[in-house]
């Protein structure tokens, strides 16, 4: 009698597990969330692929990873955008840089260029030395003489031989004289 009152609440708990609703399959977002769930679900699936391709949890397993790889690549792009707007505005500063540089030289140039235009009237050379030093010169002997008086220039002497006069400069006329001598070697001497 005990073991068919058992037999009969066993049948009847077998029944009432048999009738009880299924399980939902894990969702999308719980194998988002729990990776390791992911895992174990990637494996059931992939162990017997023909059986397990149209269950609702495979089907659910390879929606996730889909969306987990999609995350990883906009994750990815987001870097890679990131990356690339620091490397543009870092090569934008380089070239501001450069293009400031080229504007100041050129600015310079350009005051050293003026600067030497307004030397040549103002009686200095490009070098920063007075063209009229002496104490000949226009500008000392206008400060000299008083307002008004005219002031004759010194007549050129004449010279009757200038060669012999002149004594050769050691400046370039040397130079282009020994170049003349080394190139008579030369001729002289082919080796």
């Amino acid at each position: 009698m005990k073991t068919l009152r058992l037999n009969f609440c066993f049948s009847g708990l077998l029944l009432l597990w048999a009738c009880a609703k299924e399980l939902p399959p894990v969702s999308v977002a719980e194998f988002v969330k729990n990776p390791r769930l992911l895992e174990a679900a990637m494996v059931r699936c992939g162990q017997n692929r023909s059986e397990t391709k149209y269950l609702a949890e495979c089907i659910n397993a390879r929606d996730a990873i889909n969306r987990l790889e999609v995350s990883v690549e906009r994750a990815r792009r987001a870097d890679l955008e990131a990356q690339s707007e620091r490397k543009r505005l870092a090569l934008r500063r380089t070239q501001e840089a450069a293009a400031e540089a080229r504007r100041r030289t050129a600015e310079a140039q350009q005051r050293r260029e003026e600067a030497a235009y307004l030397g040549v009237f103002d009686g200095e050379a490009p070098d920063g030395s007075g063209l009229a030093e002496g104490p000949g010169s226009a500008t000392n002997a206008a400060s000299d003489n008083a307002p008004g008086v005219q002031i004759t220039p010194p007549e050129p002497e004449s010279v009757e031989n200038p060669a012999k006069d002149v004594e050769p400069d050691t400046g370039v006329g040397s130079d282009i004289e020994s170049i003349r001598e080394e190139l008579k070697r030369r001729q002289e001497n082919p080796q």
